[in-house]
């Protein structure tokens, strides 16, 4: 019998040494969640980043196949999961990009029995230019007169204010998107997702023949999130 008793207590104090994941333990996991705001109108994709206050934060213990518990932070961003036993934890929380489409952002983290581990900030992204780049250019102009020669004595080249420019995806036939030159003969179109694109505008020839006809420059945007610069596209105007 007194053996028996043996064999019970150290069965139980196994079973107490290895307990999975999850909740019944004294241990916590707790962070901190900041959210990135991408805003539209920027041409220079500033952003702003901030505590994410009220955001929802989910943990998954173990290798579980979904999430087992959800918190929401507070107004500086914190979070905390209490009662843990020791293991591994993945927490995360969603990116939204303007189409509404979620995407998981994950830290994962392992504490000890009664210990309280801080996960790795985790940051969040959201804004109507999240997940998007801008395509900016130049367009560059030569004067001629009504004979196709360049004007003399006046300035000959320069950039072009108010010149519409038009984008369009390289697979596709029409442009879905067109804007105007500044005074300094740039353009920009915000909010381009990775492809490959067609930037053009339109130019009478170097007779002067009012016809107009296509210049165009091939533009490729490799990732979210940066600036790309087209070549330039150059044109001739007829005063």
């Amino acid at each position: 019998m007194k053996r028996l008793y043996i064999f019970i207590i150290i069965c139980l104090l196994f079973s107490a040494c290895n307990k999975q994941e999850g909740e019944g333990g004294t241990g916590a996991v707790q962070g901190t969640v900041y959210l990135v705001h991408h805003p539209d109108d920027c041409f220079d994709l500033h952003t702003d980043t901030l505590k994410a206050a009220k955001a929802d934060v989910f943990i998954i213990y173990g290798d579980s196949d979904y999430f087992n518990d959800d918190v929401e932070t507070d107004y500086n961003g914190f979070y905390k999961f209490k009662y843990l036993n020791a293991g591994t934890y993945t927490i995360f929380a969603y990116s939204t990009k303007p189409s509404g489409e979620k995407i998981a952002v994950k830290q994962t983290i392992t504490i000890k029995r009664g210990e309280t581990g801080t996960v790795n900030d985790i940051y969040i992204h959201d804004g109507k230019a999240y997940g998007t780049s801008i395509i900016k250019g130049i367009v560059m102009a030569t004067y001629i007169d009504g004979t196709g020669n360049e004007i003399e004595n006046t300035v000959i080249s320069g950039y072009v204010y108010n010149q519409r420019v038009f984008l369009k995806r390289a697979s596709e036939d029409a442009h879905f998107d067109d804007t105007r030159t500044g005074i300094d003969g740039v353009y920009a179109f915000q909010k381009i997702e990775p492809g490959e694109y067609e930037v053009f505008t339109v130019s009478v020839t170097q007779d002067g023949d009012e016809i107009p006809y296509i210049v165009k420059k091939n533009v490729t945007v490799s990732q979210a999130g940066e600036i790309v610069e087209a070549p330039t596209l150059s044109v001739c105007i007829k005063p």
